[in-house]
């Protein structure tokens, strides 16, 4: 990992503290990441880096926090504002993208406390755009719109899970497949042909049939 260059007028040092946090949580994780180490990636004394958060723990509920404001609280705010197709708002996402991922990459693979609690954040944003965007296809508090919100979100999830191999397979390091705008545009290809397929005939006789085998199911466990 390189280190960051800041000039004076870029970040705060409390944010420049958080990133360089995210990076090192990111290669070492959780336990293997050191204050020590994250104030030196920040070029800042250990003594700045206990002043703005205080322990370890603290940075990493920071890193959390900033998560779950770009890919929930953010997204669902350009959604609201009528803005999820606007270039420089989505480029302004995308452009912290990378580094996040890798953290919560990391924080997922080490089957850690903090992804549960950002994929149930994320989850619960999710839904909460599912049920305003689609409030008689998802019902707001019906298991529809929670199921829904769920898959979506492990789906895209996933993606930070095999950045690696995605990345091998577009033939690009990982932070230019998150900067390429290539994953979103084969995510909404899939969506917008599983769209059709869902609406084809295969596709409502799949639904049929599943409807069918959960109205069973509860008597079969009797």
């Amino acid at each position: 990992m390189g280190t960051h260059h800041y000039e004076p007028s870029d970040l705060t040092a409390r944010a420049r503290i958080r990133d360089a946090a995210l990076e090192q949580f990111a290669e070492k994780g959780i336990e293997g990441a050191t204050m020590r180490g994250i104030a030196s990636a920040a070029g800042v004394s250990l003594g700045l880096v206990q002043h703005h958060f205080g322990t370890k723990a603290g940075l990493r509920v920071a890193c959390d926090e900033l998560v779950i404001e770009v890919f929930n609280r953010r997204v669902l705010h350009l959604h609201e504002k009528g803005q999820l197709a606007d270039a420089n708002a989505l480029g302004d996402l995308f452009a912290e993208g990378p580094l996040l991922m890798r953290y919560l990459s990391r924080a997922a693979l080490e089957g850690s406390q903090t992804a549960d609690e950002v994929f149930d954040h994320l989850a619960a944003g999710t839904r909460e755009f599912l049920t305003s965007a689609w409030p008689e296809r998802f019902p707001p508090g019906s298991d529809s719109a929670d199921d829904a919100a769920t898959m979506m979100t492990a789906m895209h999830m996933s993606t930070a899970l095999l950045i690696e191999w995605i990345s091998r397979r577009f033939g690009l390091t990982p932070e230019e497949s998150l900067r390429s705008g290539r994953i979103p545009m084969a995510m909404l290809d899939v969506y917008s042909a599983m769209g059709e397929f869902a609406d084809s005939d295969t596709g409502r006789g799949i639904r049929e049939t599943v409807r069918t085998i959960r109205t069973a199911a509860p008597e079969e466990g009797t």
